[in-house]
């Protein structure tokens, strides 16, 4: 069973945007692992052994990798089973609302050798300046960007009427069937502005949906006429996956119905579906820009500040490699691999479960 990439977190111009507390609805879960324990530890590879071991198993996975160095995990999601690891330190805390009922704290700081640790706490503190200052950096370039971006979309007109028609016409064709149950709605992020550039998963697009329309929209003008297709949908019982913008969490970029096979993708410079779409949308035919010249200046001035943030970005990954190199000698990664064990046993023993129920 082929697994999902996805990010609960994103890099913007308004800072570092959350989506940590939607990784799995609490009312529904069944546990929920929330990881604490400081750079180099081994949060990432606890979770990805979770999910390597899930995947044998033929449980399907959802990974959520992180926004700083997409390398590296930040969530690991197993839905068949109601079960979900994440790091919950910062600049994405998470706290329990169900104590040991549904989430649970997982220490990995007591691998650390706490002696040999304090020994190096001068090079701790000068490389964690490093890297936040890093990302602050990156942080106001992104800004300046969506300022300038903004300006530029604010001398382009668009002809909303008709582009409603346009999607009214697809959600009549393609949601005219009904789910068995209640639709539900969960959030991600589809990708990001990272130390590697822009990164964006559409393999787990066409993993989900064979079916993808492709959505050409340099504006974000389609995210109200997403949002109409997402409450259709969820009306008519479907489940879907918002992909939301990192520079406007508010609007949907990406709109995935997993039960038909249906996707929706916003593709832009920067963001290229790359896939060979089931349809085209030309989003873009219905927008009129005033003043041609300003607009390609302006889209030349984006560019050039989203490229600083990406070197800013990069920075920030160099200068927390170097802080994880001086605890990495001082962590007792066999303790470690022991707890990442003990959580497969748990989460197998869940499978058994609720595979045992569905056969009786």
């Amino acid at each position: 069973m082929a697994a999902t990439h996805f990010f609960a977190g994103a890099n913007s111009g308004e800072g570092f945007r959350n989506l940590f507390s939607e990784i799995v609805d609490i009312e529904e879960a069944f546990d929920f692992v929330i990881l604490k324990g400081g750079p180099g530890i081994g949060k990432s590879t606890l979770m990805k052994e979770l999910g390597r071991t899930m995947e044998e198993a033929g449980v399907r996975v959802e990974y959520l990798h992180c926004s700083g160095d997409p390398a590296s995990l930040d969530g690991v999601v197993f839905p068949e089973l109601g079960c979900a690891a994440a790091d919950g330190t910062s600049p994405h805390v998470l706290e329990p609302r169900y104590p040991a009922a549904v989430e649970r704290y997982l220490d990995l700081g007591r691998f650390y050798d706490l002696i040999a640790a304090k020994a190096c706490a001068a090079e701790v503190k000068a490389y964690t300046v490093e890297y936040k200052a890093a990302y602050a950096r990156a942080y106001r370039a992104m800004k300046a960007a969506r300022t300038v971006e903004i300006s530029a979309a604010s001398g382009v007109s668009f002809d909303r009427e008709r582009a409603e028609r346009r999607f009214r016409g697809i959600a009549l064709r393609e949601l005219r069937r009904r789910g068995a149950q209640k639709g539900h709605s969960v959030r991600r992020f589809l990708g990001s502005l990272t130390c590697q550039g822009y990164v964006w998963r559409f393999d787990s697009v066409e993993t989900l949906c064979p079916r993808v329309y492709e959505l050409r929209d340099a504006f974000g003008f389609s995210a109200p006429m997403l949002e109409g297709l997402r409450r259709e949908a969820v009306s008519r019982n479907w489940d879907t996956i918002c992909c939301m913008s990192p520079e406007a969490p508010e609007n949907i970029e990406h709109l995935l119905i997993p039960g038909l096979g249906l996707g929706f993708v916003t593709t832009r410079a920067g963001m290229e579906y790359g896939g060979t779409p089931f349809r085209r949308v030309r989003v873009d035919a219905l927008a009129t820009v005033r003043d041609r010249g300003a607009f390609r200046l302006e889209t030349r001035m984006v560019s050039e500040l989203r490229r600083e943030a990406a070197s800013a970005l990069r920075d920030a990954k160099a200068a927390h490699d170097k802080l994880e190199a001086v605890y990495h000698p001082y962590a007792d990664f066999e303790g470690v691999s022991g707890v990442a064990a003990l959580e497969a046993g748990r989460l197998l023993d869940r499978l058994r479960t609720v595979r045992g129920r569905r056969r009786t």
